[in-house]
């Protein structure tokens, strides 16, 4: 299993402190040192935009930076900033809020994709690693047509036929685990336990179409 590690930006490692409202941290790349604003998400209805500064050169953002499109010929990578918040090697971006407690639930629609990653990573996970691989990361994927969920590169297939125009994702954080959920019923179809140890915000990886996302829901009643 892959280790779990901070990043480490400007010289501080990431997480290693976080005000009640807002997580800062001075970052820095050889250049003058940039702030990194985080909401702090500690109630129990998340609201979140996809932080293009975390966003891999093959990724666009759209709809006011809630959908996010996956482009064969990307950016080059020398065009876009050279953040220590991006992600260099994976078509991975996270969302600009972070969940510190609470029950979260947010929705993304799929159907314009077929090989995708949802799910949640801890802030600072390492930006060379994909989400899925690294053991401070839960997502659940799709591919060939299969569900599976995924975290620190093991995969577990999930029974579950066919694929929704759109799917729910519920964080219980003191629970310490993820549902996927189907908004038909509404139901949890699968769960990931999870260990969180620090902030953990919305993640997502896609190789092919686009991903939607909606926040600022209330958890289902049924859930």
């Amino acid at each position: 299993m892959a280790a779990c590690r901070s990043v480490v930006f400007g010289g501080v490692p990431a997480l290693r402190a976080v005000s009640a409202a807002v997580w800062r941290r001075t970052c820095g790349l050889g250049a003058p040192a940039a702030r990194l604003y985080v909401t702090q998400t500690p109630g129990n209805r998340i609201q979140f935009k996809l932080d293009e500064k975390t966003a891999h050169s093959s990724l666009d953002l759209f709809k006011k930076e809630t959908g996010v499109i996956y482009r064969v010929i990307g950016v080059d990578p020398t065009k876009v900033p050279q953040n220590p918040e991006r992600f260099r090697d994976w078509a991975v971006v996270l969302g600009d809020s972070a969940v510190t407690g609470g029950r979260h639930y947010w929705e993304v629609t799929v159907r314009k994709s077929q090989e995708f990653r949802i799910g949640v990573a801890d802030c600072g996970m390492p930006r060379e690693d994909c989400i899925g691989s690294s053991s401070c990361s839960w997502v659940f994927g799709f591919m060939h047509g299969d569900w599976y969920s995924m975290t620190g590169n093991e995969v577990v297939p999930i029974s579950w036929v066919g694929k929704p125009e759109r799917v729910g994702l519920l964080l219980d954080y003191e629970g310490q685990k993820l549902g996927l959920v189907d908004l038909d019923k509404p139901a949890i179809v699968h769960s990931i336990a999870a260990e969180f140890k620090s902030p953990a915000c919305p993640a997502f990886a896609l190789w092919d179409g686009e991903l939607v996302t909606h926040s600022g829901l209330e958890v289902p009643e049924k859930l």
